[in-house]
């Protein structure tokens, strides 16, 4: 059977294309050798699962592991204790199953004892006097953590497990602990409602802090795209392609084996290229990423889910994105600690930053679809459109002008303050239904400030690099164009473009060109 990128659920070495999660798992058993008790605490769909059932095998030669889920025990499970203590029951007699059969054996006599009692106390009781029996350590490892974390037996059992753990070497416990979820201990008390306080307890305070990168790094990428190029023969230049897909995802599991997947099997199937050669090209992932972004998944679900839960985070988000005003990264307020928790946002040095290019294109859709219906310079951009396709290729310079005319006409006397602020803003809003259901755009964010952006736009195999700057005077703007000169470079690109915002009375509205060294620049100015 032919391998495949999977992304719905754990990947497995055999059936699928894989980064070589070695170097990650040596990391975590590094904590388990040091008999912590931690939790692996990611983003959905962020390879938890999959490196749980790694990490189960690569401990197996020095240790007992005990895996459980507790997805499947079911919600009715967290109802009662003597509900839990049965489902827990239940699950752990499954997994001992896969132990070697003289010591499944012991551990199944035991297992058996629980269902005979129907309180947490006696479970532990039962637990302690199985690890004491067992000639190895043994590591518990429970999936899926937060699955029940709003029922009061799910904190109990946290309690009595911190409490057991802790008595260590004195008696006989787990050597180490893994929990898997969403949520950290720490904050897992998210999930709790306010008026249950008495739920607040001690489990919070034990777990050491989980610091290994689960995201996947431009040479982890690299190699499982070679394993997947051996098998497949397209000729891509492995390191090209690893590297833009890093750029685009910045690592993250779920997306980066979307991508694959895309080239790998929709893009011939949807008639988007013609061979998988086709598909393994920088055009190719451009294709890839504009079926993503455009693909309603239950990850990008859950990112406009939290921005409708915390209105405060997604008007922040906003003026991020569209104006580059910075927002302190303060890991104390709650709606910035729940987007990172949720893998949305960064801490980029001491700022908030959006974790990756494609949530930052799925963002700016998602505030431009939100203001459409009443802006003019969308409407404008939507009846224009025709004029700025000439065989298949984006009319860049043409944009420009059209935007120039159309923006003095409707905002020239309006407030200096208030267009700093908004142009940025409107120039996307004119864009987007040009290169709606084409191509794509994004901010590189390392230019993204109050006075800078540079907007790259990915259109049918071609970048197009616009300097988007609010004018700040002649050298400030010479500046400007050395800086676009040089970003040029990093695109392999002959021309740019720079759409000026200009406040001062004397300016000269309109589009020239400059010639600057080997580069052709386009210049707008409003």
């Amino acid at each position: 059977m032919a391998k495949i990128f999977n992304v719905n659920g754990a990947c497995r070495p055999g059936q699928h294309y894989m980064v070589n999660l070695e170097p990650k798992l040596r990391e975590i058993k590094a904590m388990v050798d040091a008999g912590e008790y931690f939790v692996i605490n990611r983003a959905r769909q962020y390879g938890k699962t999959t490196t749980l059932y790694a990490l189960a095998d690569y401990l197996k030669k020095d240790y007992d592991v005990v895996s459980l889920d507790f997805q499947m025990m079911g919600a009715l499970s967290f109802k009662s204790e003597q509900a839990f203590v049965a489902a827990f029951s239940e699950e752990l007699l499954d997994s001992v199953r896969q132990f070697p059969e003289d010591v499944g054996k012991r551990l199944t006599e035991f297992v058996e004892e629980t269902a005979r009692i129907n309180s947490l106390q006696a479970l532990f009781k039962v637990l302690k006097m199985w690890c004491g029996k067992l000639d190895r350590k043994l590591v518990m490892m429970i999936d899926e953590i937060d699955t029940a974390a709003n029922n009061q037996v799910f904190v109990d059992f946290l309690a009595q497990l911190r409490a057991y753990y802790l008595k260590r070497p004195a008696s006989a416990a787990f050597h180490s602990v893994i929990l898997a979820g969403v949520y950290d201990i720490r904050n897992i008390q998210q999930k709790i409602r306010p008026d249950e306080e008495h739920k607040i307890n001690s489990p919070w305070n034990i777990a050491a802090k989980f610091q290994v990168d689960m995201s996947f790094s431009p040479e982890e990428i690299a190699g499982m795209l070679k394993e997947y190029e051996a098998d497949n023969h397209t000729r891509m230049d492995i390191k090209a392609i690893s590297g833009l897909i890093y750029d685009y995802t910045s690592g993250y599991p779920y997306l980066v084996s979307s991508l694959c997947k895309n080239m790998d099997e929709e893009l011939v199937k949807s008639g988007k290229v013609p061979d998988k050669k086709r598909a393994w090209t920088k055009e190719g992932l451009m294709e890839a990423e504009k079926l993503l972004v455009n693909d309603n998944t239950t990850l990008f679900q859950s990112l406009t889910g939290k921005l409708a839960e915390y209105p405060e985070l997604s008007l922040m988000l906003h003026q991020l994105l569209f104006t580059g005003k910075p927002i302190p990264y303060v890991s104390q307020n709650p709606y910035i600690e729940t987007a990172a928790m949720f893998g949305f946002i960064k801490n980029n040095q001491g700022s908030v930053a959006i974790a990756n290019r494609i949530f930052e294109t799925v963002l700016y859709n998602l505030f431009i679809s939100q203001e459409f219906a009443s802006s003019k310079m969308y409407d404008m951009g939507v009846r224009e459109k025709n004029q700025f396709i000439v065989g298949k290729h984006l009319d860049v310079r043409r944009i420009l002008e059209k935007f120039v005319e159309t923006f003095d006409y409707l905002y020239g006397d309006m407030d200096e303050t208030f267009l700093e602020d908004a142009g940025r803003r409107y120039f996307l809003l004119f864009l987007k239904p040009i290169i709606n259901g084409v191509g794509n755009c994004y901010i590189e964010p390392e230019t993204r400030n109050r006075e800078r952006m540079d907007l790259v736009i990915d259109y049918l195999g071609e970048q197009f690099v616009i300097e988007l700057r609010v004018w700040r005077g002649n050298a400030y703007h010479e500046r400007g164009e050395q800086q676009l000169s040089a970003y040029l470079d990093y695109f392999h690109l002959k021309k740019g473009y720079m759409l000026s915002f200009n406040f001062n009375r004397h300016k000269e509205i309109g589009v020239k060109e400059i010639v600057l060294g080997d580069k052709i620049l386009i210049e707008a100015v409003v």
